[in-house]
C-alpha cells in the first residue's frame, strides 16, 4: 500500500479495476512502493478531483529504452502511483 498521501488514489483506481502490472521497489533505493496501473492518468483531472498535499507531485518519465509513465510521486514518502505515458487506443483514461 502507498503512504497516506497516494492511498486515495491508488485505491480509486482500484476500486474501478484498472489492471496493476507493477508493484515495489522501482528505479533505485530512493524509490519505496512504487504501483503501475495500464491507464493512462490524466493528471490535471486527478490534481482537481483528489485533495493531494503539496509533496505529491507530478513525475513523467518518457524514456527510449526504459520505459515510459506518467502519475504522480510523494516527495516526502518516496511513494508513487503510475499510469501509462500518454493516451493510447485501447488505454482508459483516468479520471474519464
Amino acid at each position: 500500500m502507498t503512504c497516506e498521501h497516494l492511498h486515495p488514489l491508488e485505491q480509486a483506481l482500484i476500486e474501478r479495476g484498472f489492471r496493476e502490472t507493477f508493484r515495489g521497489q522501482a528505479w533505485s533505493q530512493n524509490c519505496r512502493e512504487w504501483v503501475y496501473f495500464d491507464v493512462c492518468l490524466d493528471t490535471d483531472a486527478i490534481r482537481r478531483t483528489f485533495a493531494l498535499p503539496e509533496c505529491v507531485a507530478v513525475h513523467a518519465h518518457r524514456g527510449t529504452h526504459d520505459g515510459q509513465e506518467r502519475g504522480y510521486v510523494c516527495q516526502a514518502c518516496r511513494d508513487a502511483v503510475m499510469g501509462r505515458y500518454e493516451p493510447m487506443p485501447g488505454i482508459p483514461v483516468f479520471p474519464a
